[in-house]
């Protein structure tokens, strides 16, 4: 087994020292088998703790279960926006006409009340006199 002394650098050459993916992964598979630690591969190789930590991350068992990918083109998400505004149309369309029920229904209810006549249509009901047509003058 390799001692420390072999693996003490300078912080020059530590800052150079490249791991390879083999051996991140060795130490990540070491350390997720409760074979050793964080704190003890970063106090042996010289290596900061959070630099461990996103070896864990990239090569590390649940690296994958953590990650999903949703892909949507291009066309799609315009579809979705265009699709949006015309909702979003639609319904200022809806509630303009519901306002515009709203006035007339009350405006035929002034009208009624003002000249004491029945302006609403009133469905099951025959017109009392005439044929319902209204004669031009």
């Amino acid at each position: 087994m390799a001692t420390r002394q072999q693996f003490t650098l300078s912080q020059e050459e530590r800052r150079r020292r490249v791991f390879s993916e083999e051996f991140k992964k060795k130490k990540v598979k070491e350390i997720e088998r409760k074979e050793t630690t964080v704190s003890e591969i970063s106090r042996i190789y010289e290596v900061r703790p959070w630099a461990v930590r996103l070896w864990i991350k990239k090569y590390g068992l649940n690296s994958m279960k953590k990650e999903r990918l949703v892909v949507e083109s291009e066309s799609d998400t315009i579809k979705i926006k265009e699709l949006q505004s015309r909702i979003a149309d639609l319904e200022r369309l809806v509630g303009q006409k519901e306002v515009q029920l709203i006035f007339n229904e009350k405006l035929i209810e002034i009208a009624e009340a003002t000249y004491g006549i029945e302006i609403k249509k009133k469905f099951g009901i025959e017109p009392s006199s005439g044929s319902g047509k209204i004669e031009k003058s």
